[in-house]
């Protein structure tokens, strides 16, 4: 699904989740965090932290952190990867799930609001 929303919007759409977040409670995430976690709840396919690095285009320690607090946050859980015993993949959580949810719905209330 591709949509064009002029930068001042698309921004303002982006500030409203952000600020949703900070809002909520619980720890915030960190940008690097953020984009880890949107990335493995957004692009369909299983991800390792040398994939994630490249789709990124950030160190693997940094991905390694960034797992680290989803872990401990339990947005995401690590397991073997059972096709290459060195690798671990990147798997959801129920409550990564509920937060994805939330920042949906965020982005299209807020959506809707704009339009009248």
């Amino acid at each position: 699904m591709s949509v064009t929303l002029p930068p001042e919007i698309a921004t303002a759409l982006l500030r409203e989740v952000i600020v949703s977040l900070v809002r909520r409670d619980g720890p915030a995430l960190s940008a690097h965090q953020l984009g880890v976690y949107l990335t493995c709840y957004t692009v369909e396919r299983d991800h390792t932290v040398r994939g994630l690095a490249a789709d990124l285009s950030v160190s693997k320690s940094v991905i390694t952190r960034a797992l680290d607090k989803l872990t401990e946050l339990d947005l995401a859980r690590r397991r073997p990867d059972p096709a290459d015993r060195r690798s671990v993949l990147v798997e959801h959580t129920d409550p990564g799930r509920k937060l994805l949810a939330e920042i949906s719905t965020t982005a299209v209330n807020t959506a809707k609001s704009w339009q009248g």
